[in-house]
C-alpha cells in the first residue's frame, strides 16, 4: 500500500513541476538553515579552541637548570646553573600527570640554515611529533613529521613561512633540501603562525638534533594542559614528579608557586632547590623582566587568575553560542513554517483538483484511511524531497563557511539525520489537515464535482 501510494505521489508531484518546486523551496531553505546552524556552532567552537591554543594559554614550559634574577631580595637562591638535567624519560614521566594533553621534548640551537641559494641565521628547534598540535600550527604546504621520523632520527624538517620566504621565495620548498649544522635535511612542510619568532624557525626531530649536537639531554620540555584553566595546577603537579625522578628532597614549602621552579621550597624548608624551572606561558608573559619579589607575588595568584580567565572564556563562549543558536534557530523555524505552509497550500489545491478522483477511488472500494494515507504520503514525499535538497545546500554552505571564515565547519551525521527527520515531520504535520479533508469527502458529492 505504501509503495503504491509513493508511486502515485511522485506522479502527482511531477504533474506540476513548478508548483512542486516552489512548495519545496521553503523546506529546502529551512533544512539548510538547520545544518548551517550546526556547522557554525562547531566551527565557532573549534576556532575559539584554536585561538586559545595559539595564544599559548594551555602551555607549560619546563626548562633545565634554575636561575632567578633578584632572588637575594626574597631569600631565593640564584645562579643554580646545570642545564643538562632534563631527559626524554622525564618527558615520558610528565605525560602521566593528570590534566596533561600533549608533551614534546625540545632541543634547540642557533645556527645557519642554508637552502635555495640563500641562508639565514636563525633558531633550529628539535621537537617531538606533538609540537605542532600544541601550538595549533596551520600548514600552507606539506605536513608535520610523524613519530616514526622522531624514533628513527630522520633528516626531515619543517620551516616557518618567514624562513620559507627567505630561502625559497619563488618556489615550492616541499621536497627541497636545506643544510643545518653540516647535514642535509629534506623539507616536509611549511607552517604558518602568528608568532613572528616561530615563523623564522626550522624544526627537526629532537632525536636528530641531539645527535648533531652530541648530547643526550633536553633544553626543555613543552607541555600542554587539556584546558586553559588547568595549566597552573598541571605546572604544580609536574614539580614533585620531576623532583622525585631527579632524587631531590620531596619536602617543599606548600605555598611556593610553581612558576619560580620551587626555589622557595629549597630556601624556606631546607629542601634541595629544583634543578629545573616550570612556568606557564601566562606566568612567563606576566613576569617577563620583573624583579623576583614582584614576580613571586604575581605567580602566587596565578591559579586564581587561570580560573577567572577560564570562567570568563567559558561564559563568553556560552553566551555567544546561545545567541548564535537562538538566531539561527529562529531563522530555521521561520523557514520550516513557511515551507510547511507551502506544502499545506499545495496539498489543499491538490485535494480540490483531484476531488473527482477521490470519489472514484471511494466508489470502487477505497476506505477513508486509504485516501488519508495517499495524501499524507504525498505531503511527506514533498517534505523529504525538500529536505534532501536542503541537506545538499547545507553542505555547500558549510564548505563556503570553511573557505570564507577559515573555520572547520563540519556537518555531523547526527545533524543530517536530524534535518532529514525534521523535513519528514514537517510534511506529516502540515500535510495531515489536507489529507484528513480528502478522507472526509462524501463519495457521491466527490463524483459530481466538476
Amino acid at each position: 500500500m505504501l509503495k503504491k501510494s509513493f508511486k502515485i505521489a511522485v506522479k502527482a508531484l511531477r504533474a506540476n513541476k513548478l508548483r512542486t518546486g516552489l512548495a519545496m523551496l521553503g523546506m529546502t531553505i529551512g533544512v539548510a538553515a538547520v545544518l548551517t546552524m550546526f556547522a557554525l556552532g562547531t566551527g565557532a567552537q573549534q576556532s575559539v579552541s584554536k585561538d586559545v591554543k595559539s595564544a599559548g594559554t594551555t602551555l607549560i614550559n619546563i626548562r633545565a637548570g634554575n636561575f632567578t634574577r633578584g632572588g637575594e631580595e626574597s631569600k631565593i637562591a640564584t645562579g643554580l646553573g646545570s642545564a643538562t638535567t632534563l631527559t626524554t624519560e622525564d618527558a615520558d614521566a610528565v605525560r602521566a600527570v593528570s590534566g596533561v594533553a600533549h608533551v614534546s621534548p625540545v632541543s634547540r640551537m642557533r645556527g645557519w640554515v642554508a637552502g635555495g641559494g640563500d641562508r639565514s641565521y636563525t633558531q633550529i628547534y628539535g621537537v617531538g611529533s606533538e609540537y605542532a598540535e600544541m601550538y595549533d600550527w596551520g600548514f600552507e604546504k606539506g605536513k608535520f613529521f610523524k613519530q616514526s621520523s622522531v624514533d628513527s632520527a630522520e633528516n626531515v624538517a619543517v620551516i616557518g613561512a618567514a624562513l620559507r620566504d627567505t630561502l625559497f621565495p619563488d618556489s615550492n620548498p616541499i621536497g627541497e633540501e636545506i643544510e643545518i649544522h653540516g647535514e642535509i635535511f629534506k623539507v616536509r612542510g611549511v607552517f604558518s603562525t602568528s608568532d613572528e619568532e616561530q615563523s623564522q624557525m626550522a624544526v627537526v626531530p629532537y632525536t636528530k638534533l641531539q645527535k648533531l649536537l652530541g648530547v643526550s639531554y633536553l633544553s626543555n620540555i613543552m607541555v600542554s594542559a587539556d584546558q586553559a584553566g588547568n595549566s597552573s595546577q598541571v605546572a604544580t603537579d609536574v614539580i614533585p614528579v620531576l623532583r622525585s625522578r631527579h632524587h631531590l628532597d620531596t619536602a617543599r614549602h606548600s605555598s611556593a608557586p610553581a612558576g619560580l621552579g620551587g626555589l622557595q621550597g629549597g630556601s624556606m624548608a631546607g629542601a634541595t632547590p629544583d634543578d629545573f624551572t616550570v612556568k606557564t606561558q601566562a606566568s612567563e608573559a606576566l613576569t617577563k623582566g620583573l624583579n623576583t619579589s614582584v614576580a613571586a607575588f604575581i605567580l602566587a595568584n596565578m591559579p586564581q587568575m587561570d580560573q577567572v580567565n577560564l570562567q570568563e572564556m567559558s561564559g563568553t563562549l556560552s553566551r555567544a553560542g546561545q545567541t548564535m543558536t537562538a538566531l539561527l534557530a529562529a531563522i530555521a523555524t521561520i523557514s520550516l513554517i513557511v515551507g510547511g505552509i507551502g506544502i499545506m497550500n499545495i496539498m489543499l489545491v491538490s485535494v480540490t483538483e483531484r476531488t473527482r478522483e477521490i470519489g472514484i477511488r471511494r466508489a470502487v472500494g477505497a476506505r477513508s484511511y486509504d485516501v488519508l494515507m495517499q495524501f499524507l504520503v504525498e505531503a511527506v514525499t514533498l517534505g523529504m524531497a525538500g529536505g534532501v535538497l536542503g541537506i545538499i545546500l547545507g553542505f555547500l554552505a558549510s564548505f563556503a563557511i570553511t573557505k570564507t571564515l577559515d573555520w572547520d565547519a563540519t556537518v555531523s551525521p547526527q545533524a543530517v539525520a536530524l534535518a532529514f527527520g525534521i523535513s519528514a515531520a514537517t510534511g506529516v504535520f502540515f500535510g495531515f489537515y489536507p489529507a484528513r479533508r480528502a478522507a472526509k469527502l462524501n463519495p457521491i458529492e466527490a463524483l459530481r464535482f466538476e
